[in-house]
């Protein structure tokens, strides 16, 4: 069975020294771990093969490791999203049968993201981009980054919206005042992550981004960041007769949305994955470095579906969505 995962990251030179650095500093603090992680960012070749190789992973698709660029001013942002897609098309074009690409957009200059994301896709060959939440605490449904979409939706290919640390502001008043490691796992990878990242795209659906832009694919990972559990409450508190949508949220989410494991591991969470949108919506990732390749196949080949269906989640989903 060919096995394609969607959220496996990379960090290139100089990132973890400097936009990245806390992420650097943060894994550092944490051992032999975080060091092997720090290792395995950096590594877009022959070990990153082999260890996907042993957990039987055919293809990766590789994006920038959050942060990303996303908090960045936007001149440094411009110069970093470049110059990672172009490290990383250099490794996509040495092991194109094992790798693909997302790109890195400089999302405050959303003409410039646009052009990046059109280069990168027609140039470079990348299958779409992935963007780290926020740009500085201003949300994708501001129409400010509306011309991100439009091209993506014009080109054809997905946005990935990973997770980001939710603003300070939120961080202050809701996730902090306890031990500093237990207030930096809650904001981030404990709660704060899945929670930012599902507010984002109900601000992208009741923002109307998917009403203006109704082909556009969004990738969302976690196994839906919690989407899926509050599904029913959602369509039931905000119909179309309240939010003047076009659709109900329900409708959106299993139209315009995809999932991914992202690390999710949890049968129960994937089964009401499963249940709310379908086999055809789920997409099977690892999270690498973060988490384990064989851990990852090993929970793929448990799954509780038809041998149909783990085709889709291995493989023909990805096929499909990102033209693999």
């Amino acid at each position: 069975m060919r096995t394609i995962t969607l959220e496996e990251h990379f960090a290139p030179p100089g990132f973890l020294d400097g936009p990245g650095r806390a992420l650097r500093d943060n894994q550092l603090r944490s051992g032999a771990r975080g060091q092997k992680i720090i290792e395995q960012l950096g590594d877009v070749g022959d070990k990153r093969i082999a260890d996907m190789d042993a957990a039987g992973i055919d293809m990766q698709v590789l994006s920038l490791n959050a942060p990303g660029n996303e908090q960045l001013e936007a001149a440094e942002s411009e110069k970093v999203a470049r110059a990672s897609n172009d490290f990383l098309h250099a490794a996509v074009r040495k092991h194109p049968q094992r790798f693909a690409g997302l790109a890195a957009l400089p999302t405050l200059l959303p003409d410039k993201a646009a052009a990046e994301l059109e280069r990168c896709v027609r140039e470079l060959g990348f299958r779409g981009a992935l963007i780290n939440g926020h740009s500085r605490g201003r949300y994708l449904d501001d129409r400010f980054f509306w011309p991100i979409f439009a091209r993506a939706e014009a080109l054809g290919v997905p946005i990935y919206l990973h997770p980001t640390r939710p603003p300070q502001a939120v961080v202050d008043a809701q996730l902090s005042g306890f031990a500093p490691e237990v207030s930096w796992v809650l904001s981030t990878s404990g709660w704060g992550w899945h929670i930012e990242t599902a507010l984002h795209v109900l601000r992208l659906i009741l923002g109307g981004v998917l009403d203006r832009f109704p082909k556009l694919q969004i990738v969302i990972g976690h196994l839906g960041e919690g989407l899926p559990f509050m599904l029913p409450r959602l369509d039931r508190n905000l119909p179309p007769a309240l939010t003047k949508l076009e659709r109900s949220l329900g409708e959106y989410l299993r139209q315009n949305v995809h999932y991914t494991f992202g690390g999710f591991n949890f049968p129960a969470t994937f089964l009401d994955l499963l249940l709310e949108v379908g086999a055809e919506r789920i997409l099977f990732s690892v999270d690498y470095p973060y988490g384990s390749m064989a851990a990852a196949r090993a929970f793929l080949e448990q799954l509780p579906v038809s041998p149909a269906d783990r085709e889709r989640i291995a493989h023909g989903n990805a096929e499909k969505l990102f033209g693999l």
